[in-house]
């Protein structure tokens, strides 16, 4: 009896010993064209942890008038600060960059592998969770990019990953990085961000203004801890700095819908600002570890128009971190502390 024919097909090479620290930004379309722009934004909008709504009442009004109209807008937007030497937005330029400049700050953890991934478009989480296990990674430590919480950008980085575990038969172990809105680390580099900016300047702007982006606050009611958060950082960062009350605001862009975000709103505050005789204006976005859309063209670029067109005369938009040697320490530090017992 032959009972070679019982015997089970040759196992593939497993590569293991290693461990992976992949990071993960919000994502970004892959052109600035229609069709791209649909595609990212009906992934990102049918999120349930983006848009909270009902699906029977939501689904509808996203793909009978959001995604019909919103594409064309979004489009031009992004077109305004499309990174065109590498045809992309500069969410995945700096994005790949913090992923390659880790790498390199890691070299001496001989058994660790650093990628980067998008939770919106590409490259997805999976295909990189897929791609750091091929290289034997039996565990990874998950990186979503957010300084402060929100269920609307943490939480979903992590559902996606463990979604993805989900259908793999063997799963690495993994770690996700919690906040660190209040890492003495990341305050100092956002003071010194201020303070190389303005050093750059031939005028003193009389308030520095803190612009995170909002969430609905009916989010805020039902237990997200985003605003307690993001109002520890902007007291942290006022207090290294050494500015009063009177020298520095927190506020909240980006809202959407109908239903009342947390406020105050940027874009109410930089109208009327003026009025109340403040013309000399700096504004930052500490909640965004990139430049992208929010900072680049509604901060930089529309905040800025509304606060010069309702009387203000001076005005700066302070760059966010990036992949600045600044930058880099803050994601360093906290990348080696999740990795203590693993590398």
């Amino acid at each position: 009896m032959n009972h070679s024919a019982a015997m089970p097909a040759e196992h593939p090479k497993i590569s293991f010993g290693k461990v992976g620290v992949l990071l993960v930004n919000l994502g970004t379309p892959d052109g600035t064209d229609y069709k791209s722009m649909r595609r990212y934004l009906a992934e990102f909008l049918s999120d349930k942890r983006v848009i909270e709504w009902s699906r029977l009442y939501w689904y509808p009004i996203l793909y009978g008038i959001v995604l019909n109209k919103r594409p064309q807008k979004v489009g031009k937007a992004y077109e305004a600060i499309w990174n065109k030497d590498l045809n992309e937005s500069y969410l995945r330029t700096y994005t790949r960059s913090q992923g390659e400049k880790m790498a390199q700050r890691l070299a001496n953890l001989e058994n660790v592998v650093v990628d980067w991934g998008m939770r919106y478009g590409k490259p997805s989480i999976a295909e990189k969770i897929d791609a750091l296990k091929a290289q034997g990674c039996e565990k990874i430590v998950l990186f979503p990019l957010y300084p402060q919480y929100a269920a609307s950008t943490t939480a979903t980085v992590n559902d996606k990953a463990f979604e993805h575990l989900m259908k793999l038969r063997w799963q690495p172990a993994v770690r996700t990085i919690p906040h660190y809105h209040d890492d003495p680390a990341y305050i100092t580099a956002l003071a010194n961000s201020v303070r190389q900016t303005l050093s750059t300047l031939e005028w003193e702007p009389q308030m520095l203004i803190t612009s995170f982006h909002g969430i609905p606050q009916s989010y805020f009611k039902a237990g997200d801890p985003y605003y307690c958060h993001c109002q520890k950082t902007a007291r942290l960062l006022r207090e290294e700095l050494g500015y009063t009350d009177k020298q520095f605001r927190i506020t909240f862009q980006s809202r959407f819908g109908p239903e009342e975000w947390l406020q105050p709103y940027t874009d109410k505050t930089m109208e009327k600002l003026a009025s109340e005789g403040i013309t000399r204006v700096a504004i930052m976005n500490p909640g965004f570890v990139s430049d992208c859309l929010e900072t680049l063209e509604e901060i930089a670029g529309e905040a800025g128009e509304i606060f010069m067109h309702h009387g203000g005369e001076k005005f700066v938009h302070i760059p966010c971190l990036n992949d600045s040697d600044g930058g880099m320490d803050v994601l360093e530090k906290v990348v080696r502390r999740e990795l203590q017992g693993w590398a």
